[in-house]
């Protein structure tokens, strides 16, 4: 089960609006070891794409380090799905290189009902888990 906390939820939702019809990804962070998804870190789409996402390169080392420099972690990696459901796609599966992540998708298909999912992917196994939402 993911636990995240309603301002999660509202930002990473939020982020999926903004950039629609682009896809939207980003990545929730906490403290080492701990599973704690506590912070909202936005990246930019490289592909400026509405069916796939890669985080713009440079853009990703400097937060991976920033990360180090913190003593935190990736606990979420996310991004929205402009016209299909949240649920991960081929390529989504393929590029999923973080096993101890949770894979947030975002639908935002419906402009006013976000769909919004968690997966872990593990050796291109997909397995769905309860999302609990705090606060």
């Amino acid at each position: 089960m993911l636990t995240l906390d309603r301002q999660v939820v509202d930002a990473i939702v939020a982020h999926a609006r903004r950039d629609h019809p682009d896809e939207a990804c980003g990545i929730v962070v906490g403290p080492v070891g701990s599973d704690r998804a506590e912070r909202v870190v936005e990246m930019t789409n490289a592909l400026r794409s509405m069916t796939q996402y890669e985080f713009e390169p440079a853009e990703q080392r400097k937060v991976y380090r920033e990360l180090d420099d913190r003593d935190e972690e990736v606990v979420v990696v996310y991004h929205s799905h402009t016209a299909t459901e949240a649920y991960p796609s081929r390529t989504d599966v393929r590029h999923a290189s973080q096993p101890q992540a949770h894979y947030v998708l975002v639908s935002t298909r419906d402009p006013d009902d976000a769909e919004l999912r968690s997966f872990r992917i593990v050796d291109d196994v997909v397995t769905e888990e309860e999302v609990r939402i705090a606060g």
